[in-house]
């Protein structure tokens, strides 16, 4: 399958079809974003591309990458991609099945030893814990899928994740000499479980874990793992966990909705934390790219794991990955714990490994394909990979949260009311 050359961007004027897309109806995307977004002082800027059969059809930067500085939004703006950095780690860590290095039954414990008598919290704040025997053991899978019984930090749900906010576990904000992915394994023996694995679905710190099990694995640090293996290969060259210097003048601005949504500076890029190499290389929420990087990294997986002669992964390795991996064949719904967030819809879409996956058009109530492949960041980006219509779309914006506005439901009937064939 083909895929457009680095260079090569379309923003959608002329009233014609590529691979079977009205760029007219395609730049409906456009004037939605300035007239419902932009205009209102509700984001500064946006930049969607959207591709099928490996051609891009739509790529349009529009408004500012940094208001204050009133700089324009650019084709090769760097976004903080948070969350998207997910599926760039599930990869990382289904490279090492593929080579025979653990199987998705195997106990995590085999990997993270003192991770071998984990509890589940039935009460009590840390450090004193009323804790019980988890059912099982957790697996590979369990964490690749969000079924591991870990949490994120930010929930303020319970006294778990309190402790985690306490011993700034998995935090990149915390960063000192010695706060690295295996500091934060070893906090994680001592803090129970929120369910045992395998019963629940629910968003947390898993995928870091999956990004330490890669060290630990391959003997490689995470992020040179991950730059040898993946981002250099597919070409990814503004993909990475920081900023450097030479690049600060594509880096945008982050915003957070202020007095009455109007946007307000959350993270300058001047200033940013995204400036300097980290010394936690979070797999799951500490990466930057370009609309153009992703797309690569998308196309490789539609294509079945491979792009431009580089083989990433087995096209049956990808299969597996894009496949509902909750028990039952039950959507996130049914297995979410009450009022906790994530990155995706949870009626009618399934979780695989790394990936949302969309099982039922009805109860997700949208257009779309069955078996479409997703995942967001915290700060509104998104993408999906439609390998029923061979459509790849990427959505770069900088606004947190990413529940405020509905912007991938939007696109995702613009995208799909843009088919022509």
């Amino acid at each position: 399958m083909r895929c457009a050359e680095r260079k090569f961007a379309v923003t959608a004027t002329a009233a014609r079809t590529i691979a079977g897309m009205s760029t007219t109806r395609l730049a409906r995307i456009d004037e939605h974003l300035r007239r419902n977004y932009i205009d209102a002082g509700k984001i500064a800027g946006a930049l969607t591309l959207v591709a099928r059969r490996g051609e891009i059809a739509h790529f349009s930067p529009v408004g500012e990458m940094d208001a204050e500085r009133g700089t324009p939004m650019r084709e090769d703006t760097i976004f903080r991609i948070y969350s998207m950095s997910k599926p760039i780690t599930s990869v990382a860590l289904m490279m090492l099945y593929e080579e025979g290095r653990f199987q998705l039954d195997e106990p995590v414990h085999h990997f993270i030893p003192e991770w071998r008598d984990l509890r589940v919290w039935v009460g009590g704040a840390y450090p004193n814990f009323v804790t019980k025997r988890p059912d099982r053991d957790m697996t590979m899978r369990d964490v690749l899928s969000h079924q591991a019984g870990l949490k994120y930090g930010f929930h303020m749900r319970n006294s778990v994740d309190a402790a985690y906010r306490e011993l700034k576990v998995m935090d990149r904000a915390g960063d000192h000499p010695e706060h690295t992915l295996a500091h934060s394994a070893k906090l994680l023996a001592d803090i129970p479980l929120v369910f045992s694995p395998g019963t629940q679905w629910n968003y947390s710190i898993s995928t870091d874990v999956c990004g330490y099990l890669v060290e630990v694995i391959s003997g490689q640090r995470f992020d040179r793992f991950v730059a040898e293996r993946i981002l250099t290969p597919l070409g990814m060259v503004d993909t990475a966990f920081h900023v450097p210097d030479e690049k600060l003048d594509r880096f945008a601005a982050c915003y957070a909705p202020g007095k009455d949504d109007a946007r307000v500076l959350q993270d300058d890029p001047q200033t940013s934390v995204y400036r300097t190499p980290p010394v936690l290389f979070s797999g799951g929420g500490g990466m930057v790219s370009t609309a153009m990087d992703y797309f690569r990294f998308c196309q490789m997986v539609l294509n079945g794991g491979t792009l431009d002669g580089e083989r990433i992964l087995s096209r049956k390795t990808i299969d597996v990955m894009r496949i509902n991996h909750l028990p039952n064949g039950d959507d996130i719904a049914a297995r979410q714990p009450p009022g906790q967030f994530s990155e995706a819809a949870t009626s009618g879409t399934g979780f695989g490994l790394g990936f949302s996956v969309l099982l039922d058009l009805a109860k997700a109530q949208i257009a779309g394909s069955p078996g479409q492949f997703a995942w967001g960041g915290a700060a509104s980006t998104a993408f999906w990979i439609d390998p029923v219509e061979e459509v790849v779309l990427v959505y770069m914006t900088q606004l947190l949260p990413s529940a405020k506005y509905p912007f991938r439901r939007e696109l995702q009937v613009f995208v799909n009311a843009a088919m022509d064939d």
